[in-house]
């Protein structure tokens, strides 16, 4: 007999679905999440908690309140499970990772914000226009501008082949009669701040840490800038496949 995948006994309760899905969006805050799924926030950290034992979920302390957490779901980890559930039934039944180099039919404008704009912006910037081979229109700002690190320069170049040295640190300010499709905030700080651009465009959070906070020179942070990368990489991928989904048919 046929055993029932522990993946489906897990996320297929109503509620923790809808939470894998909110958080599918954007990172959130839990109090955020009660709102959204409309469930009292004993119950919503309980199932939260469960989806964190299994390690679809993870959560970090936010930089701007140390007292609020964001959650962070694992998209890759979720199609993994899902793709091995799917081959439990029959290998047919396998799931094809998306394609994570090009944006289908037209093209899609997207501003990623940090407070210095020194890092984390400015590589996720780069990474969406060479991935997805120029269709995505890439843009970066922080609230309060500084010169780009040098270890962003550095990892961009050895592990990912772009080159950032003609980039320059802007003001979020230069943006605001921008329109935007999405606008992505990368540092807890800056969502704190975030301004709202014309046309309403889809907000997301990506809660991911300086990389060069704590640090006492850059050598001893570029492991966190090589982590850092990789994992904006992986974000853009599926932020990639999501803008190709809701590409216009041609």
């Amino acid at each position: 007999m046929l055993a029932l995948p522990e993946f489906l006994h897990l996320a297929g309760h109503p509620l923790r679905w809808r939470l894998l899905g909110e958080l599918a969006r954007s990172d959130r805050l839990v109090n955020e999440l009660t709102g959204l799924v409309g469930e009292p926030q004993n119950l919503v950290s309980y199932h939260l908690g469960r989806l964190r034992d299994a390690r679809l979920v993870s959560a970090r302390r936010s930089s701007a309140d140390r007292r609020d957490a964001y959650y962070t779901i694992d998209l890759a980890r979720v199609g993994d499970l899902l793709s091995a559930t799917g081959g439990a039934l029959h290998p047919g039944l396998r799931l094809a990772p998306p394609t994570r180099t090009s944006v289908g039919a037209g093209t899609a404008t997207v501003l990623f914000l940090c407070t210095g704009n020194s890092a984390r912006s400015q590589m996720a910037e780069a990474l969406a226009r060479a991935r997805s081979g120029g269709a995505v229109e890439a843009y970066s700002a922080g609230s309060r501008p500084k010169p780009l690190h040098p270890n962003a320069v550095r990892v961009m170049r050895e592990e990912h082949g772009i080159d950032l040295s003609g980039y320059a640190s802007k003001h979020l300010d230069v943006f605001a009669r921008r329109r935007f499709d999405c606008v992505i905030s990368l540092c807890d700080r800056v969502r704190e701040v975030c301004p709202e651009f014309p046309g309403r465009p889809e907000t997301i959070h990506w809660s991911i840490p300086d990389p060069a906070a704590g640090q006492p020179n850059d050598d001893a942070s570029y492991p966190a800038f090589r982590q850092t990368a990789a994992e904006l990489d992986t974000r853009i991928g599926f932020l990639l496949a999501a803008l190709d989904d809701r590409a216009p048919a041609p």
